[in-house]
C-alpha cells in the first residue's frame, strides 16, 4: 500500500514537472512580448524580406498566425534568417521559439536532434533544374554533371542515393543557402541545381530569364515540410499544431479572412463554434484565449488563402495545390476533429 502511494506521488510529481516544462516556451514568448520565428534566409514565396525588411511568404504567414493566436496581434513576431546548417541549432539553443522554413521531417531529426515536427504544412519532393541549352530532359541524363546542393539538408543524401541507384556519377558544388545556390547556378558553376521542387519553382520565378530554365520531371524523394519545436515542450507544440490545423479547418468550412467575424456571429455548426471560440474552451485548454484561432484566421486567412496568396497559380511561383489540396479534393491536407 505504501509503495502504491509512493508511486502515485512520483507519478503526480512527474506530471506536474512535465506540465511546468511544457509551459516554458509559451511563458517566455508572453513575457518577451513577441514570437521569434526561425525563417529562411530568403526564399521567394515561402519566407523572404522585402527592401524595407518586411517579411512575407507561405511559411511566414504560419508564424504570423501563431503570433495572432498567442497575442491577438500578428505583427508581434520577429523573423531570424537561418540556413540549412544553422536552423536546428538556432531552435535547440532557444535563439528562436519556432522554426518554419521548408524543413523535412525525418526519423533521425525526430530522434537525434531533440526536436518535434508538429505538422506538415507542405508536401514536397526533391527535383532538379537545368538550363534549357544543356539539352537534358531527364535527371537520368546528368551523368558526370556538376550539381549545386545545400549542405546540412536531406537533399545531399537523396542526391547520392539517386545517382548511385542509377549507376551515374556527379560532382557536388556545395552552397550554404538558396541564394548562393541560385548565384552559383546562374554563373555556370554547376550544370544542375537540386532542392525541393517548390524551392526550385521559387528560385526560377526570380530569374530574369526564367523561361530558359527547366525543372526536370523526376521527383526523387518525399519531403514533408513543416513547423518544428523543441522536444518535450508539448504545450507549445500543441499551440503551433492546432493553429495550423485551424487554418485547414477554416478552408474546409469556407471560413475566410473576410468573413470570419460574420461566421462567428451566425454559424450553427458546432465545430465552427468551438473553432472560433463562440462555445467551449478549446483555446483555454492550451493556455490561449478562446478566440485564439479566430484571431489566427482573421490575421492570415485560411490555408487555401495563404497558399494562393504566396505560392499559388496566380503568383510568380505558380504552384498547383497537388498533394497540398484538402483531403476532400484529392490531396493530403487533413485536420483532426476540433473537439
Amino acid at each position: 500500500m505504501k509503495k502504491s502511494v509512493f508511486l502515485g506521488v512520483v507519478a503526480a510529481t512527474t506530471m506536474v514537472a512535465g506540465a511546468a516544462a511544457a509551459q516554458a516556451t509559451l511563458e517566455t514568448v508572453k513575457a518577451r512580448g513577441e514570437l521569434i520565428c526561425g525563417s529562411n534566409t530568403g526564399l521567394t514565396g515561402f519566407g523572404a524580406p522585402d527592401a524595407s525588411g518586411n517579411w512575407a511568404g507561405f511559411d511566414v504567414d504560419l508564424c504570423r498566425a501563431v503570433a495572432a493566436a498567442v497575442f491577438g496581434d500578428a505583427t508581434k513576431v520577429k523573423f531570424v534568417p537561418t540556413t540549412g546548417e544553422t536552423r536546428f541549432t538556432a531552435l535547440q539553443s532557444g535563439e528562436v521559439d519556432l522554426l518554419v522554413r521548408n524543413s523535412t521531417w525525418t526519423l533521425s531529426r525526430d530522434s537525434e536532434l531533440a526536436l518535434d515536427f508538429v505538422a506538415v504544412n507542405y508536401y514536397d519532393g526533391q527535383g532538379f533544374m537545368v538550363k534549357k541549352d544543356l539539352g537534358v530532359s531527364s535527371a537520368k541524363e546528368l551523368d558526370g554533371a556538376t550539381v549545386c546542393i545545400q549542405t546540412g539538408t536531406t537533399t545531399e543524401l537523396n542526391l547520392a542515393d539517386f545517382f548511385k541507384q542509377n549507376n551515374i556519377s556527379y560532382q557536388p558544388v556545395t552552397v550554404a543557402d538558396d541564394s548562393e545556390a541560385q548565384r552559383q547556378y546562374l554563373a555556370g558553376a554547376c550544370d544542375a541545381y537540386t532542392t525541393d521542387a517548390s524551392g526550385l519553382a521559387a528560385s526560377r520565378a526570380t530569374m530574369p530569364d526564367a523561361e530558359n530554365h527547366v525543372i526536370l520531371p523526376e521527383i526523387i524523394s518525399k519531403e514533408p515540410l513543416g513547423p518544428v519545436v523543441r522536444h518535450g515542450d508539448n504545450n507549445w507544440g500543441d499551440i503551433v499544431r492546432w493553429t495550423y490545423y485551424a487554418l485547414l479547418i477554416a478552408e474546409e468550412k469556407g471560413i475566410t479572412k473576410a468573413n470570419v467575424n460574420e461566421v462567428a456571429a451566425s454559424t450553427a455548426d458546432e465545430e465552427v463554434k468551438r473553432l472560433l471560440g463562440v462555445s467551449g474552451d478549446m483555446g483555454a485548454k492550451i493556455g490561449l484565449p478562446n478566440e485564439a484561432f479566430k484571431n489566427a484566421i482573421a490575421a492570415v486567412g485560411n490555408y487555401g488563402e495563404v497558399f494562393a496568396a504566396n505560392i499559388g497559380e496566380g503568383t510568380s511561383i505558380n504552384l498547383a495545390r497537388g498533394l497540398n489540396a484538402l483531403w476532400t479534393q484529392g490531396g493530403l491536407q487533413y485536420a483532426p476533429p476540433f473537439r
